[in-house]
């Protein structure tokens, strides 16, 4: 078993160090939260099962604090209310999850962030569109090839990896470097 335990340790490292490749994307991705925040916009974020759950960890890091006491940064999760979910699942199709909400909470200037280890998520594509008709500024936390929606997103961070689990991870240290440099920009922005 402590094989198996190093291998899984070694597979992650060697994607992690390969993703120091997307730094530049992450600059700007960071660029464009802060002169959003600077501007009086908000960060919206979606994606599905874990990337749901990684989408409401970072609005809950700009909301609350990452590592600095400051102001709280405008930040909504499209993942969090279970009514808004199941009825538009219901009434409409689960592909149109994020984008009738996007419709009615995105403003021109926000930014907003889409997460899907594949790329292919329908409801994260429509999500996007719906959300740059709106005039925002829109990001893709992809893996595998980035999918559709690498060619649909302004900024796409690819994770260069095939499996879930190790984008997942990859995607966590990405959105942890992004929360810090935002948080460190906006407090000598002041």
């Amino acid at each position: 078993m402590i094989d198996e335990i190093e291998k899984l340790f070694t597979d992650s490292y060697e994607v992690l160090k390969k993703s120091i490749s997307l730094s530049d994307g992450i600059e700007k991705c960071v660029s464009s939260i802060v002169n959003c925040y600077v501007n009086g916009n908000k960060v919206i974020l979606f994606g599905n099962g874990g990337s749901a759950a990684d989408a409401q960890h970072i609005a809950a890091e700009f909301i609350g604090r990452f590592k600095l006491e400051r102001k709280s940064y405008p930040a909504i999760a499209l993942t969090t209310d279970t009514s808004i979910l199941t009825s538009l699942s219901n009434d409409y199709s689960s592909d149109v999850i994020f984008s009738r909400q996007c419709e009615s909470l995105v403003c021109k200037g926000d930014v907003v962030i889409g997460i899907s280890t594949s790329g292919k998520s329908k409801n994260v594509e429509n999500g996007i569109l719906m959300a740059k008709e709106k005039g925002a500024i829109t990001i893709g936390l992809l893996g595998n090839d980035g999918g559709d929606l690498k060619n649909l997103v302004d900024f796409s961070l690819i994770v260069d990896s095939t499996e879930t689990p190790r984008i997942q991870e990859v995607h966590r240290v990405i959105y942890h470097i992004i929360c810090e440099i935002v948080e460190k920009k906006l407090s000598v922005e002041k």
